[in-house]
């Protein structure tokens, strides 16, 4: 079955691709020097100690884009900048120097049993009474006043800023929020937070808004109304009224300041179809320092992706200088402020140097080097996760298919596609900022494991050999739609827009 499907998506591309730039052995000459070797020396050095866990404003990050830049620019390619290579922008490092949260007389004790994850900058403890809500219905709101409480409610993370201001609406003054994933993942969460503990938050300057939202796990949630965790998932249901009401005490004090950083950004001008531009982009920054002063190199997260890029940007500059370029103009994009909440793309998206109607696709690389859970104990490894390809157009997932087939032969891993991925890896990279303007997207991922996130993320663990090879693929879908005849249709409708 699996083999007619891919038969009928190789003629349909092969359809598709009638008057396409013709795909031939000079391309894969190109597309061969990509190779392991340069891949390695750039991520050395990308992923060393020196660059500090390349932390969002801090130095390592600087040094990390003063490379991609010199790189970009020892290969030809223009800073599309007013002739810049940097896209500079400043996000607020916020840090909460106090917040307290306690239920009668306890006191709960922050980054072990909550997290807080609102805004808000008070003189002076408020008191105040918890009701729990549990789910945010019309229904539910009818039979429970909100107005001057904090409300506690049973909710999925992402989705904890709309809440707020939906309730905020109707009179609340903040929000008791569960994770709904567990106490296991509630903690881990909360261990992030606590090495965090003494940075500022990052993100855009906005002004202070008296929104606390304290998030805890569902085993806490119960304990603070004195309730067994069935039971307030049946209340939810039926009855939140019958819930016992609680006093609370709470304060939040902010402290502010601005911190400079930058997208690092290169272009290759097209020829007759200039005008619309291919975007292949990943982030280069990361999580910096942990609290024991270990630092986290990013070879996999997302050192592997900007390393690609950067090979993948010198493959279309060589064939430029043969005298082929692309048709379609192509910016390599390399973000800072992902770990901080996809900052840099986010604000690429809503400041574009080239207009978003004229971007045609965006192909995403975030994690590309290493071999996940699934595949660990796998005989064949030979994968990439792939996400989001046809959450948009028809066509995209096809054209990637025959590419893959024509070219590399990897096994191309759409589980985390699925509409109920728990994991919602589809909200949780750059691609999504250019997805929510309606611009068709792939994502190539190779999936978590150990050392996500931690000082372990080390180049002496990545498969430089199976990289080269998911960097080719990606490099030969690029040359495909950069040359096509039409650009991808969007021609489905994105159902995910919402974080």
């Amino acid at each position: 079955m699996n083999k007619i499907k891919l038969s009928i998506g190789v003629i349909i591309c092969l359809f598709l691709s009638i008057n396409a730039f013709s795909q031939d052995a000079q391309v894969v000459n190109y597309a061969n020097s990509i190779q392991a070797d340069d891949l390695r020396r750039h991520l050395t050095y990308l992923a060393s100690d020196e660059m500090e866990g390349r932390d969002t404003g801090e130095k390592g990050q600087k040094m990390a884009a003063e490379y991609i830049r010199e790189f970009y620019k020892s290969i030809d390619l223009k800073g599309p900048v007013n002739g810049d290579y940097y896209q500079k922008f400043q996000l607020s490092s916020v840090l909460w120097t106090e917040v307290t949260f306690q239920v009668g007389k306890n006191k709960l004790v922050e980054n072990e049993d909550f997290v807080f994850m609102g805004d808000g900058d008070m003189r002076k403890a408020a008191k105040a009474d918890l009701v729990f809500l549990g789910l945010v219905t019309d229904e539910n709101l009818a039979k429970v006043d909100v107005t001057d409480k904090l409300v506690g409610i049973w909710a999925i993370g992402e989705r904890a800023g709309n809440l707020t201001e939906q309730l905020m609406e109707k009179g609340a003054l903040g929000l008791v929020v569960v994770t709904m994933e567990g106490q296991a993942n509630f903690e881990r969460m909360a261990n992030r937070f606590k090495s965090l503990s003494g940075k500022g938050r990052l993100g855009f300057d906005k002004p202070t808004a008296q929104r606390p939202v304290f998030m805890v796990s569902s085993d806490k949630m119960g304990e603070i109304f004195e309730t067994p965790v069935d039971e307030l998932k049946e209340a939810a249901k039926n009855n939140p009224e019958s819930i016992k009401t609680q006093k609370v005490k709470f304060k939040v004090t902010k402290k502010k300041e601005m911190v400079d950083t930058e997208n690092v950004l290169a272009f290759l001008e097209g020829t007759d179809k200039k005008e619309e531009v291919l975007v292949i982009s990943s982030h280069y920054d990361h999580v910096g320092i942990n609290s024991k002063g270990e630092i986290n190199n990013g070879a996999d997260d997302d050192g592997s992706g900007t390393v690609s890029v950067m090979e993948i940007a010198e493959a279309f500059s060589i064939a430029a200088k043969d005298g082929i370029r692309p048709r379609r103009s192509i910016l390599f994009l390399n973000v800072s402020g992902e770990e901080k909440g996809l900052l840099g793309s986010e604000y690429y998206s809503d400041n574009p140097i080239f207009p978003l109607e004229n971007t045609v696709n965006n192909l995403n690389i975030d994690m590309v080097g290493r071999i996940d859970y699934e595949y660990q104990d796998q005989e064949d490894q030979n994968y990439i996760y792939v996400i989001g390809s046809e959450m948009l157009s028809s066509q995209l997932k096809i054209i990637n298919e025959y590419n893959n087939i024509t070219y590399t032969n990897l096994k191309l891993d759409y589980r985390y596609d699925a509409e109920d991925d728990p994991n919602r890896f589809y909200y949780r990279s750059d691609h999504y900022n250019f997805a929510k303007h309606n611009i068709p997207v792939i994502f190539f991922f190779n999936g978590v494991h150990d050392d996500y996130h931690q000082p372990t993320d080390t180049v002496d663990k990545i498969e430089f050999d199976l990289m080269e090879k998911r960097a080719k693929l990606i490099f030969h879908t690029a040359w495909d739609l950069a040359n096509r005849e039409h650009r991808t249709p969007v021609d489905r409708t994105n159902n995910r827009t919402e974080r």
